[in-house]
């Protein structure tokens, strides 16, 4: 049904959503009439635009399950609004931040920079731990500030059980920030179900969009007490009021957002996510499980290849991750990358990463080429 929206060369096989994913066809032609539109125009339709924007702030809000859509804060990145939160929060000398050791390095390298505050980074080892949660759980004492865990680990698909974390850090006055760049768009996310205080997601991955352009959630009962370390005319109270000295910030996420807002990126992840909702998350994340347990099947199934992921219904993902035995990981990769087959290599193996509508077929036809290249 939605085959049209996704025009890929015949010769490639794209399971690298976990990276940077290729746009939808409606993404690509809101992309081409909004730069036709600036070139014969320049912003004589810049209300229309903000309308786009608010609009795709109600998509996010949606996507998350948020209280408002004064809660969303657009961003650069999974990384800037990490870095917002991390130098946002008034610490003290003696807390702690509690992660996984295989978390990527932009939800590690943020909290490791508060140790000059003395801030401790707590690191914990996933690999050593039967349950991942319960051991996350138990680096946590009365110092322990905050929480930050992706929902889905990138390099191997484990995907949290935030519901637990959650539950955990509310008993324990303890924050959690979620950093949900592998799972939004791909599975259905309530922030207010789990109890996270913080949200980040890129939307160049699961959500179809570009890069450039982020989603920050910070629980409104925070919000407040933020610090901020950016300023401009786009973060105040009265926006649009360039006369006014008021330097109160905005009462909403807005507050976040220092200056102009990425124009371009706003149109295009608003058509992606247009996409994202008329499919359903429902239709969606069934699609893409039933990817990732098919190639699960056939990775199991071959002698010389190691299933990575986890084949738990509860912790199965978009990714799935899968080393050759002996063999060259990085050879393969380029190898695979050569004949069409478009994936990356993560966790000591290759990562593929299919998305919905990437077919049975698609998928059988990517795993015969790593036979033909182990042989």
């Amino acid at each position: 049904m939605y085959s049209k929206e996704f025009s890929l060369n015949d010769n490639l096989i794209y399971l690298n959503h976990a990276a940077v994913a290729p746009w939808p066809a409606r993404t690509a032609l809101a992309v081409s009439q909004f730069a036709q539109e600036n070139a014969s125009q320049g912003a004589t339709h810049y209300l229309k635009w903000l309308k786009i924007e608010e609009a795709l702030r109600t998509h996010l809000s949606w996507l998350i399950n948020a209280p408002s859509v004064d809660d969303i804060a657009l961003q650069k990145s999974t990384s800037e609004a990490l870095s917002t939160i991390a130098f946002g929060l008034d610490w003290s000398a003696g807390d702690n931040v509690v992660i996984y050791q295989q978390e990527f390095p932009s939800n590690r390298l943020v909290w490791q920079m508060l140790e000059p505050y003395g801030v401790e980074c707590r690191l914990f080892d996933l690999d050593s731990a039967e349950n991942p949660e319960e051991a996350l759980l138990k680096q946590c004492d009365e110092h322990t500030r905050l929480i930050s865990v992706s929902s889905v680990q990138y390099a191997s698909g484990l995907r949290t059980d935030l519901l637990r974390i959650g539950e955990f850090c509310r008993q324990n006055r303890i924050l959690l920030c979620v950093d949900a760049i592998q799972s939004l768009g791909a599975f259905e996310f309530d922030v207010q179900s789990i109890g996270a205080d913080f949200v980040v997601a890129d939307g160049h991955k699961w959500m179809l969009g570009p890069e450039g352009i982020a989603l920050l959630y910070v629980n409104p009962e925070l919000r407040n007490n933020m610090k901020l370390h950016q300023f401009g005319w786009h973060m105040v109270e009265p926006v649009g009021d360039y006369d006014s000295m008021e330097t109160t910030p905005a009462k909403t996420a807005r507050r976040f957002e220092c200056g102009s807002p990425n124009m371009l990126g706003i149109h295009a992840l608003y058509s992606s996510l247009s996409l994202i909702k008329e499919v359903g998350l429902e239709q969606i994340s069934s699609a893409i499980l039933h990817n990732s347990m098919y190639l699960n099947e056939l990775i199991l199934s071959h002698p010389q290849l190691k299933l990575i992921s986890s084949t738990d219904k509860e912790r199965v993902s978009g990714i799935v991750t899968f080393q050759v035995k002996g063999g060259d990981h990085q050879r393969i990769y380029k190898e695979l990358m050569s004949r069409g087959v478009i994936c990356a290599p993560r966790g000591g193996g290759i990562r593929f990463s299919p998305h919905f509508y990437i077919s049975r077929d698609e998928l059988a036809r990517a795993m015969q080429i790593v036979d033909e290249i182990i042989i």
